[in-house]
């Protein structure tokens, strides 16, 4: 078999397949999913920080020699002011003029003119929703640059590569859908929108096999900037959303669960190392 279809199968099996695994949380019916989906904001926290801190950022910083470090440093501070200027354009694009609190007025203000700010809080978690998508396509067209370069090395290599990708996304993507469901998007836009962000992983694949070398230069700074908008999702739009329960128990829940995304993104993250 040509070594190009071997790189599109495996590409669609390590992204595709990864979502299709976690698309599992959708079968759940509302007040499930519900009960569930808070849980699941907490995981996706710490998922998402492992990936920036323990696999994207250090793979990106061994690939470059130490000239290259704080240019790839700027990167980081560049993705996460720029997903910061992202998120305001798309606030306001959800935001109806004149409606929300980013324009100093709503629509829903009571008798005493105290306003409300229902459709700022709906934008900035619809800009979340986007964000998490873009991530998501940078992070995955990465994926596809990885798995074709060990499929141009060894066939074998290649398979073991695309498996483990599979395997390391299925958490991240249940943290996904939970993100993309409390941004008010339906289960089959949710699921609509995380095969559209896989197929990232073909587009970078099948890339990478036609032109390695001039993007093998380019890959850290994309392994930063994937980084800067997972950080920036977590830290900036789901991490405040915690602060809204205070009590003792659902603080200990976010906490351990936070860990777990962490422990298990780590853990996974090694286990791919050892096997290749």
């Amino acid at each position: 078999m040509h070594l190009l279809v071997f790189i599109i199968i495996f590409t669609a099996i390590g992204g595709i397949l990864s979502v299709l695994a976690a698309a599992v949380f959708l079968l759940l019916n509302d007040h499930q999913r519900n009960a569930v989906l808070p849980h699941g904001i907490s995981f996706a926290i710490g998922a998402l920080l492992a990936v920036a801190f323990w696999g994207l950022i250090p793979e990106a910083f061994a690939a470059v020699d130490a000239s290259q470090f704080q240019h790839l440093s700027g990167t980081i501070l560049a993705g996460i002011l720029g997903f910061f200027v992202l998120e305001k354009l798309l606030i306001w694009r959800h935001c109806h003029y004149g409606s929300c609190e980013a324009h100093g007025d709503d629509h829903h203000s009571d008798p005493h003119g105290h306003s409300h700010a229902h459709s700022h809080s709906h934008g900035t978690a619809k800009s979340a929703g986007a964000l998490i998508i873009l991530g998501d396509s940078i992070h995955n067209f990465v994926d596809g640059v990885l798995i074709a370069a060990a499929f141009l090395t060894d066939v074998q290599l290649g398979i073991v590569t695309s498996l483990a990708v599979a395997a390391h996304e299925i958490p991240q993507e249940v943290g996904d859908f939970a993100i993309l469901l409390d941004s008010g998007y339906s289960k089959s836009k949710a699921l609509l929108y995380n095969i559209l962000a896989s197929l990232g992983t073909v587009l970078g694949g099948v890339l990478a096999y036609f032109c390695l070398e001039d993007l093998h230069a380019l890959l850290p700074y994309f392994l930063a900037l994937a980084a800067s908008s997972f950080i920036y999702i977590a830290v900036a739009d789901l991490i405040p959303s915690l602060h809204t329960k205070t009590d003792m128990k659902t603080s200990l829940q976010q906490i351990a669960l936070i860990a777990a995304g962490v422990v298990l993104i780590c853990t996974l993250h090694n286990v791919a190392h050892s096997l290749l």
